[in-house]
């Protein structure tokens, strides 16, 4: 009987001890277990976005661009091409020499009482400044600006005075005076008469073709030009030395060499 007390006792005590670790065995595990429990529970629940969503930026979807060599559309119709401007009636080359050897040959006029008064005042005052030896009194004849008298077939730069000093052979311009006194002092023709391309031009020479010249007129011609020069004209086929061209109302346009 003195064996069974001491027993019990250590049967107790080992129930006593496995109770007491289960209790604590559970006390340890529910807490965690509750902790996660109540995180899960507030962690907000995934949305699955619709098709029908419009995930863009309020307002409507972006536009797309549009495809590369297509012009933005506006909603407008595309405006009309402008209509071509028409060509401006060119001059037709007026101070290039007018030779058709097929055509009747113009009249060689040398009387200057035919010709209109505003045309004969302009002859005589540049026959005037180019007598006075003074270049420059033919400033104011040639004017200025886009009714300034064309002095090269090309642009010039600078003054107009100085240019002409430039043609000549002398610093003081005399000798381009006396090619341009020579010049006007010859027979003149009237072309394209009741035109808007009217012109009195000097010389003559400006529209007869070389090889028709005769003795008297080759006599007149070497007065203005070399018989070297003759020989070079005859090979392109027109005058090409200076020549002198003034409208019906009298304004001086050209005075210019070359083709």
């Amino acid at each position: 009987m003195s064996g069974r007390p001491k027993g019990l006792v250590l049967y107790i005590r080992l129930a006593a001890c496995c109770a007491a670790i289960a209790f604590v065995t559970c006390l340890a595990s529910s807490p965690a277990y509750a902790l996660s429990e109540i995180q899960r529970e507030d962690l907000p629940s995934p949305v699955t976005p619709s098709a029908d969503d419009d995930v863009s930026s309020p307002g409507g979807a972006i536009p797309m661009p549009d495809p590369v060599g297509t012009p933005p559309s506006t909603g407008q119709q595309p405006a009309a091409p402008d209509a071509a401007e028409p060509d401006s009636p060119a001059d037709g080359g007026s101070n290039r020499p007018r030779v058709d050897p097929e055509a009747p040959l113009p009249e060689v006029v040398y009387d200057l009482g035919k010709l209109p008064e505003p045309v004969r005042r302009m002859h005589d005052l540049i026959i005037e400044a180019c007598k006075s030896g003074d270049i420059e009194k033919l400033r104011p004849l040639i004017g200025k600006g886009d009714s300034m008298t064309q002095l090269s077939l090309a642009d010039i730069d600078g003054d107009a005075i100085a240019f002409l000093k430039g043609l000549s052979g002398d610093p003081d311009g005399q000798e381009i005076l006396a090619i341009l006194e020579e010049v006007l002092s010859a027979g003149y023709v009237h072309v394209d008469a009741g035109t808007a391309q009217e012109l009195y031009v000097w010389p003559y020479f400006f529209a007869l073709p070389l090889d028709k010249l005769d003795a008297k007129q080759r006599v007149e011609l070497f007065k203005i030009v070399t018989a070297g020069d003759f020989d070079d004209m005859k090979q392109f086929g027109a005058y090409i030395f200076y020549r002198v061209g003034i409208t019906p109302a009298g304004q001086w346009t050209f005075f210019v060499a070359g083709d």
